[in-house]
């Protein structure tokens, strides 16, 4: 007999009916990730994080406290991938979190690190992200890079260009950002006038 082959993963869109997250649900997990687990500024800090800055997992556990320049409130943002890497403006909530995450953990040069004071994994940032989706009882399961869409689809439903958006994500290909765009209510809010 020859051994079985393995089950094929299920699609995503079989999992949940979208990718992105809205404004609102973010914040759940924000506030579930404080109240759960003992690093909860870390936690919160790196959902906050991942999601104003639409960032991959792997650029989110690889920043450094040398890309946050707290007198002109910006951070430079490594895209990996291929991407366009670029400089964010970081907003009071933001600078705030940095401040007390620096603060607790003074001897690293990563933001986000374990109890041994080491850069936490890809798979720990996971877990940090689908525990806090569970916590803030969301409908289906929460995985990383919902939040780097969260936070294009965000962008797009406020109107912003899609070429802004395609550098702010780091995007090379503008085809990776128009995504966001397609899904946005944006284009049509003007159709119906009651």
């Amino acid at each position: 007999m020859s051994p079985s082959a393995p089950p094929l993963p299920i699609p995503n869109s079989q999992k949940r009916t979208r990718e992105y997250l809205f404004p609102q649900e973010v914040s759940a997990m924000i506030q579930a990730a404080k109240r759960i687990g003992r690093h909860g500024l870390r936690d919160s800090t790196l959902i906050l994080m991942a999601y104003r800055h639409g960032l991959r997992v792997s650029e989110l556990i690889s920043l450094q406290w040398e890309q946050i320049d707290f007198t002109n409130a910006t951070i430079h943002i490594n895209r990996l991938k291929h991407g366009v890497s670029s400089i964010h403006p970081l907003r009071g909530i933001e600078l705030r979190a940095l401040r007390q995450l620096q603060r607790q953990y003074p001897h690293s040069s990563y933001l986000f690190v374990s109890e041994h004071k080491t850069v936490i994994a890809a798979a720990t940032a996971r877990g940090i992200i689908e525990r806090a989706g569970k916590e803030a009882n969301l409908p289906f399961s929460v995985h990383p890079h919902m939040l780097r869409h969260s936070c294009g689809f965000y962008l797009a439903s406020q109107g912003y260009d899609t070429r802004v958006i395609q550098a702010y994500l780091g995007h090379k290909n503008i085809q990776h950002t128009v995504r966001y765009t397609e899904i946005s209510p944006k284009r049509f809010q003007s159709f119906w006038m009651d």
